[in-house]
This record gives C-alpha cells, sequence and structure tokens, in this order.
C-alpha cells in the first residue's frame, strides 16, 4: 500500500506518516517499505485522468510502498488512537491465525493417525482374504 492510502486508514496526515518513518529506519527493513523509483510513481501519477492545478498539490518525492509487514510496523511508530486499535487488531489476528493453524495441526494428525490405523486393517483383511484363497504372496 502506498503511504498516502495508508495515512488515511491510520487517520494521520501523510506528511506525519513519512517523518514516522524516516525517524525509524531501522524499524523498516526493504522487505518491509521500500521508495518508489521516480519512473513508477510517475506512471501513478498519469494514471490520475483529472490532475488538479495548483502549486504544492502533488508531492514533489516519490511515495512510499509498504508490505503487510510495513503496514504492521506502522502501527508501532504512529501515536494515534487509530494506530492503537490497528496494533490491537493485528495482534488478535495473529493470535486466531495461530489458534487456526494448532486446530489444522490437531486435526491433521487425527487424520493421519485413523488413516493409518484404516491402511493397516485393510492390509490384515488383505492378507486374510489371500491366505484363504491358498495364495501366499501379497501384490
Amino acid at each position: 500500500m502506498l503511504a498516502a492510502d495508508l495515512a488515511d486508514l491510520y487517520l494521520v496526515p501523510t506528511k506525519v506518516l513519512n517523518q514516522a518513518v524516516r525517524r525509524n529506519p531501522d524499524r523498516f527493513p526493504p522487505d518491509f517499505m521500500f521508495q518508489l523509483s521516480r519512473e513508477e510513481a510517475s506512471v501513478l501519477r498519469s494514471q490520475t485522468v483529472t490532475l488538479e492545478k495548483g502549486r504544492g498539490r502533488y508531492p514533489k518525492y516519490a511515495p512510499f510502498a509498504f508490505t503487510e509487514h510495513g503496514v504492521a510496523m506502522l502501527s508501532s511508530v504512529l501515536n494515534s488512537d487509530r494506530a492503537v486499535q490497528m496494533k490491537i487488531l493485528i495482534i488478535r489476528a495473529l493470535v486466531k491465525l495461530r489458534k487456526c493453524w494448532q486446530r489444522t495441526r490437531i486435526w491433521r494428525a487425527r487424520w493421519q493417525t485413523s488413516n493409518g490405523s484404516r491402511r493397516a486393517t485393510a492390509n490384515i483383511s488383505r492378507q486374510s482374504t489371500l491366505s484363504s484363497n491358498g495364495s501366499s504372496s501379497l501384490p
């Protein structure tokens, strides 16, 4: 997501968001955030069909783009009520994800156990059928 979109989401001015990022560079490694190149920024700008005229209406610097990790990290560097709410939501989502993963692990273990016992039962019954027919070798 772009910085301006995230600023809207966090209910802070884009300038405040950019300042927070610049003041905390160690919290935003390249896999969390990067700055668009001038070419990428100009492509974004050209996709807006009707640009309003006026001095200072559009940024002179290429915007920052954030990955999902960067979005989460922003909630820890911004000091707004919305950022606090976002931190809480992120933590709750991670807890739900962990619980879901644990349930899936438990379910998979049970399935493998029951599936393994079914296979063993099928092999035993197959062996007894073959031995009763006079055939001693398994296919």
